[in-house]
């Protein structure tokens, strides 16, 4: 994929995170954005981090309690294959973290949600050296700000950072 063509596919990064940002709020956008993701075909580790997160959120607008289950196996899978292509890129990890760290507990989904939060911290706290793009690391920050999966000093770390 050519430069050019990185800016007008449909997979380019910016417009898989606003899709991505619509879809947690919107089953009209995430029915969209499942849509638009079901049909990836190729092996981008990010890109299928996006694909496993719109299962994970039509698991919410899913009929029955086994379908549901379903999507967040199968989520779940997605997300293992996608850290296994590339293990330290951060938003992939923030990708999975975000869902995980929102299942209910008793399914049992939530496995990596400890050691994601623990890479995700120590790769924001290196920022601007941390890979994260600004938008990215606003993103990842507030999000590990504002649901407190951060405290103490390294969130007032956090907060002092510059983007």
């Amino acid at each position: 994929m050519s430069v050019s063509d990185a800016h007008t596919t449909p997979y380019a990064l910016p417009k898989l995170r606003q899709h991505y940002r619509q879809a947690a709020a919107d089953e009209a956008a995430s029915r969209r954005f499942y849509e638009l993701m079901n049909a990836y075909t190729e092996r981008d580790a990010v890109v299928l981090a996006y694909k496993a997160a719109s299962e994970a959120i039509m698991a919410k607008h899913t009929g029955g309690l086994f379908d549901k289950l379903d999507r967040v196996k199968s989520a779940s899978r997605q997300f293992d294959h996608a850290v296994q292509l590339n293990p330290r890129n951060p938003e992939i990890r923030f990708l999975r973290f975000s869902i995980e760290s929102n299942l209910p507990g008793f399914l049992g989904a939530s496995k990596h949600v400890d050691e994601d939060r623990e890479m995700l911290t120590t790769t924001l706290l290196q920022h601007p050296k941390s890979g994260l793009d600004a938008e990215s690391f606003r993103v990842v920050r507030d999000f590990m700000l504002t649901h407190e999966h951060v405290r103490g000093p390294q969130a007032a770390q956090l907060r002092q950072l510059p983007e």
